[in-house]
């Protein structure tokens, strides 16, 4: 019996079209090997297969009777298990179809898949109904809510059973589908449509739905509401109390999955709408340790300990958990102990230094984000981290899996479970959270946990407890301090412990109290205390096992940022240890040593340049960088770190420079070969645009370090032609490799000027269009500004470099600068850098600037008063005095700002700045004309504050 309204149009439809049994077969067979990987050979060829089938107009009609397990299925002699796997490999495709040509089927195709998809909502297999709703999903993400009006009704009634005899797999598939629409069209079900919402009306529905007695339609449905909760629509305030009260019914439901979604909600509830959640804090409280224990669920736990640390980033919220730490405290550090689980696959690790990594242990790497080149003290934005809460999940987990099923969204880390979010290490950041918001008070709940279980002889539980000193070290730092000069050697001999999870937890906790250490002022306590902690990390860099090792290798470069250049003393036997770990490590912990290094180097600096440093260190690193490809991801870092280590060593780094300078030119080049190559050939992959960015910001890097005549030599014999690869990055599509790009500009404006102007006539073109904010795209702005605001560095570099080859350019150049800092919406450090460059621009070109004083005037000086003063502030206010000598009426309306501005260099300028005596003197110029321009001087004078008056009359003779 059909359950489904299916109306006789769709009928007639369904029966005017049948498969034929080839073709049927065919495909059969290929969408089985593709899945299967006991053939590579022939999944390629099934692969390459179904990808030319998709031409087909009737393949979508095919893959739809496969997945509804239509008749002639069963003459093709499948086993239940194939059955299963080809059935969701058709959905596989069939969703990949519809997302890539779902506008090009007819409507009767499309009537005949729908009407598939909704049947196979009804199968045994509850994998089978999973994939049935990814397509429905699709269906809609592409058709649009209107283009398929009647499925949610339809849904909606089959999940609640309107009719009273749909199965209970119909319900559940019928309401898994439902979140899943849900999920993938929020803003869409959130639209008016001739004055009504969808979502006002499927609301109070799910509403209706979590009273089902069926367990697993109750939790789709209560997850399908979660979906909305974040997006704080008006259709979810309207629903809110209900909401409420629905949550306090399901809180005690016994299903698993109904209380995961109950914890779900509160948690989003902190996030959205707080206020709704303090008035019930106690009982919540309450909930949510009987949650956290509950041992037979771990995702129950993990989703209860969430709620934690949700609160405790909410300002609003964090302190009503004062009255309750004693409870909250306790739960954490209980979920802090390593399961069965992990205690089976951790104890007794062998000793593993020695064995090659395994290609599944190397985790994919990136080239990090580079801070904009700023002229300026600005801050381009905030970068805020991403919460621990941020993890991803199903909507469900458990259902039970028949023979032959398989997961339809496995994520792929199966063998990376340390790296996997989990209970324990979510309780740990919910305590740290905690602990820096209520300090002692936490610390005071945890102490007793910490004598009862730091030297207790079940490794576990020593393990957890050093977890959970380093977990408050942040927040409790003043009430552990007392407790250091016992705690700190009890740790250093942690490290020796039998078990390598207790040495390697050691390793953190100690990294997290490095800045205690290293900033110890006697000299007997930097004895006693940070000299063991840093010989006992270091050590520990070349521990037995590979775990170990990295967990040494991360806390020693967390010390190098604590201790500065407080670590100078110590470069000899750092170095040295570095050099034995380039030796001994695999390929996996060679990235975090990079790390180490130009962490060192970074904070250092100069210090690195000895000859016997650089004859350890220098050695190590090229015999590494001789054995990277460079198309390995291995690259990237290796770069980077050499990007430290040629700054701080500057020009002692010529001896590796022609080398490492070419090879950088030739991985760019390659890489805009193979980028050209897939533009104009989708066979061919698009390749990582790291290897550009790392590369070019080593190329800066070089030519900041070497003395100008051997960088302008590197520059000069590079094949291809440098400039030539550098206006291709210029005008790359990848915001990070124009960010880089523009830094390299500048760099070259400071250091290679002579090399640079012969190229500006092709570059500076580019570097207007750059300039220009109607190219800045909406999805990725943040950045768009980060390229803008180097490509404003570079600019003001080139202009006082260049003078004579930018008169050219000048009116265009104007235009886009005065265009950037007259928008509102551009960040404040972009401004900065801006008014600067354009500032600069005036130092050689103030004839052409003059005439625009008076739409820019204010504006600069709005603008650069709040920059510190450097150089550059210094060469912006030169240029903007002389354009002023040229034009002074045009300051008319803006006078007192200037003086103030004058008075202002004069009280905080540094004696030091290399060219402060000239701007003094174009100040002394403008302010002296000034004095005989205005007829009544004094009376305009006691105009500006009293200060400003005595520091202009003592500093300028007025």
């Amino acid at each position: 019996m059909r359950l489904f309204s299916t109306s006789w149009t769709t009928f007639r439809v369904i029966m005017a079209w049948q498969p034929e049994r080839e073709p049927l077969q065919q495909l059969v067979g290929y969408l089985k090997d593709a899945l299967s990987g006991n053939d590579q050979n022939a999944q390629r060829y099934a692969t390459m297969m179904l990808g030319q089938a998709k031409s087909s107009p009737a393949t979508a009609n095919y893959l739809a009777y496969i997945l509804s397990d239509g008749p002639l299925l069963n003459d093709l002699g499948l086993s239940p298990s194939d059955s299963v796997l080809v059935r969701s490999s058709a959905a596989i495709n069939l969703k990949n179809t519809i997302k890539a040509s779902i506008k090009e089927y007819p409507q009767p195709s499309l009537l005949y898949i729908r009407s598939l998809a909704l049947s196979a909502l009804q199968d045994s297999k509850s994998q089978i109904r999973s994939f049935a709703g990814s397509v429905i999903s699709e269906i809609v993400q592409k058709g649009g809510i209107l283009g398929w009006p009647e499925l949610l009704p339809e849904l909606i009634a089959l999940a609640g059973n309107h009719a009273g005899n749909i199965s209970p797999e119909t319900q559940e598939g019928a309401m898994s589908a439902m979140a899943k629409v849900c999920e993938d069209n929020k803003q869409s079900l959130d639209k008016d449509y001739h004055g009504q919402r969808p979502l006002s009306i499927i609301i109070p529905k799910l509403l209706e739905i979590t009273s089902s007695s069926n367990p697993k339609v109750r939790a789709f449905a209560l997850a399908s509401i979660n979906t909305f909760i974040p997006e704080t629509s008006q259709s979810i305030l309207a629903s809110l109390d209900a909401i409420l009260a629905r949550l306090f019914h399901l809180a005690n439901d016994p299903s698993d999955s109904v209380r995961r979604n109950v914890c779900r909600s509160f948690t989003q509830l902190v996030d959205v709408r707080p206020e709704t959640v303090k008035p019930h804090m106690g009982g919540l409280v309450d909930y949510f340790v009987l949650q956290q224990r509950n041992t037979d669920d771990p995702d129950l736990a993990l989703d209860a300990a969430e709620f934690w640390l949700c609160v405790g980033e909410n300002e609003q919220l964090c302190p009503s958990l004062g009255p309750y730490l004693g409870q909250i405290v306790p739960v954490l550090l209980e979920s802090m102990v390593y399961d069965e689980e992990d205690i089976l696959r951790f104890e007794g690790e062998a000793d593993n230094a020695d064995q090659e990594d395994r290609p599944e242990d190397l985790k994919p790497q990136f080239a990090t984000t580079k801070t904009p080149r700023l002229a300026t003290n600005g801050q381009l934005g905030t970068n805020g981290e991403a919460t621990p809460s941020a993890i991803n999940g199903d909507l469900l987990t458990g259902d039970d899996l028949s023979e032959g099923e398989i997961e339809e969204d496995d994520d792929g880390n199966a063998g990376n479970l340390e790296d996997r979010w989990n209970l324990r290490k979510c309780s740990a950041a919910a305590l740290d959270v905690l602990a820096s918001h209520f300090h002692g008070a936490v610390f005071a709940v945890t102490l007793p946990y910490l004598t009862e279980n730091l030297r207790h002889p079940d490794w576990t539980n020593r393990e957890a407890a050093v977890l959970a000193i380093g977990a408050v070290a942040d927040g409790c730092m003043e009430a552990v301090m007392p407790h250091l000069p016992d705690l700190v050697p009890y740790l250093l001999s942690l490290l020796n412990d039998r078990e390598p999870v207790v040495r390697l937890i050691t390793c953190w906790a100690l990294g997290r109290y490095s800045s205690w250490a290293s900033h110890l002022q006697d000299s007997s306590d930097r004895k006693r205390y940070f000299e063991p902690m840093m010989e006992g990390i270091l050590n520990k860099m070349l521990d037995r096992n590979k775990r170990v090792q990295e967990a040494a290798a991360s806390a020693f470069a967390n010390l190098e940022e604590k201790a500065t250049k407080g670590l100078t003393p110590y470069c000899g036997p750092i170095i040295r240890q570095f050099v034995q770990c380039f030796g001994r490590y695999k390929d996996r912990n060679m990235f975090i040593l990079y790390d180490c290094v130009q962490t060192l180097a970074e904070h250092v600096g100069p210090a690195l340049a000895q000859q016997g440093l650089i004859d350890a260190l220098m050695p190590a690193i090229i015999q590494r960088w001789s054995k990277v490809s460079d198309r390995s991801q291995e690259i990237f870092p290796l770069l980077e770190c050499l990007s430290y280590v040629a700054t701080a060593l500057g020009d002692a780094f010529s001896p590796f420079a022609i080398p490492v300078f070419a090879r950088c030119i030739r991985i760019i080049h390659q890489g805009l070969e193979e980028y050209v190559r897939s533009i104009n050939n989708t066979a061919f992959d698009k390749p990582s645009k790291d290897f550009l960015v790392t590369s070019l910001d080593l190329l800066s890097a070089i030519i900041q370090a070497l003395d100008n005549g051997k960088a302008a030599e590197l520059v000069e014999t590079s094949q291809p032609r440098f400039f030539d690869l550098l206006l291709f990055c210029m005008e790359d599509p990848s915001n990070d490799v124009r960010q880089s790009s523009y830094a390299l500009l500048g760099d070259c404006a400071v250091n290679i000027s002579s090399q640079l102007q012969p190229f500006l006539p092709a570059l500076v073109p580019v570097l207007i269009q750059q300039l220009d904010l109607d190219n800045l795209q909406d999805q990725d702005t943040e950045q768009g500004f980060s390229v803008i605001n180097n490509a404003c560095w570079s600019c003001g570099e080139i202009a006082m470099n260049e003078d004579a080859e930018m008169g050219p350019y000048v009116e265009q150049i104007y235009q886009r600068l005065v265009g950037i800092i007259s928008n509102p919406e551009v960040p404040t450090s972009v401004n900065e850098n801006a008014v600067i460059a354009l500032g600069r621009l005036g130092v050689h070109c103030s004839q052409s600037l003059a005439p625009h004083l008076g739409e820019f005037g204010r504006s600069f000086l709005l603008i650069i008063g709040p920059v510190e003063y450097t150089e550059e502030r210094a060469h912006a206010f030169l240029g903007f005095n002389r354009t002023v000598e040229r034009n002074p009426q045009a300051m008319e309306a803006c006078l007192l700002d200037y003086f103030k501005a004058s008075a202002s260099f004069a009280r905080h300028s540094n004696s030091n700045l290399n060219n402060r005596g000239n701007v003094a003197e174009s100040f002394q110029r403008n302010l002296v004309g000034y004095k005989g321009l205005i007829p009544n001087f004094e009376s305009f004078l006691q105009q500006l504050p009293e200060r400003d008056v005595e520091k202009l009359r003592g500093s300028f003779d007025l």
